[in-house]
């Protein structure tokens, strides 16, 4: 079984690690006294990926179903997608260097949660890699036939969807692991302020 293939068929955090996020449910987030600060910042971080991510999967679909040719398409497409592709990257970059030695060091009994979270960094960046790859295919067909544009669009699109399906797992389970954390502690005590 591969590492995405893995990350894909994961429901969630094993229910070891969970014992946080059952003491601040989401519900009670928005509501919490430490929700400030670093809290906050990652969960628009978070947002902000998953309208990027939305953003793609419907350009594409416009492009498929004929509402944008494909030069506009690749016009609009590649800003977006560099974007996506470098913050998501660089963000994952701080999380594995700083934030995540800094939560297991706090909290030893997440560690495995941290370092799950760190392996999935680690699939999903062979899926931007892979994302990356399926969109230059497919900006190189621009001066091709319409087939091969069809055909290598249906391959970036199906990438993409993968992509962020890995995407959406991962951020669900960053969220249930990290936030409860600092709405336990506070960005003070875990010296992240």
């Amino acid at each position: 079984m591969t590492a995405d293939s893995l990350l894909l068929e994961r429901a969630g955090l094993p229910d070891d690690l969970r014992w946080l996020a059952e003491k601040y449910p989401r519900e009670v987030w928005q509501c919490h006294a430490n929700i400030h600060g670093i809290a906050n910042m990652w969960l628009q971080r978070h947002d902000m990926f998953r309208e990027l991510g939305g953003m793609l999967t419907n350009g594409i679909g416009d492009y498929r179903e004929g509402r944008l040719t494909a030069r506009e398409f690749a016009r609009w497409f590649a800003p977006r997608l560099n974007h996506f592709l470098g913050h998501l990257d660089g963000h994952h970059n701080l999380e594995d260097i700083h934030y995540f030695p800094v939560f297991a060091k706090a909290e030893t009994r997440l560690k495995r949660g941290f370092e799950i979270l760190d392996a999935d960094h680690h699939t999903i960046h062979e899926g931007l890699e892979r994302n990356a790859e399926a969109a230059n295919a497919f900006i190189r067909t621009l001066s091709e036939s319409e087939d091969k544009q069809r055909f290598a669009a249906d391959a970036y699109a199906d990438e993409n969807s993968r992509l962020i399906a890995m995407l959406t797992r991962h951020l669900a389970d960053e969220e249930d692991l990290i936030i409860p954390l600092i709405l336990d502690r506070g960005d003070r005590a875990l010296g992240i302020d």
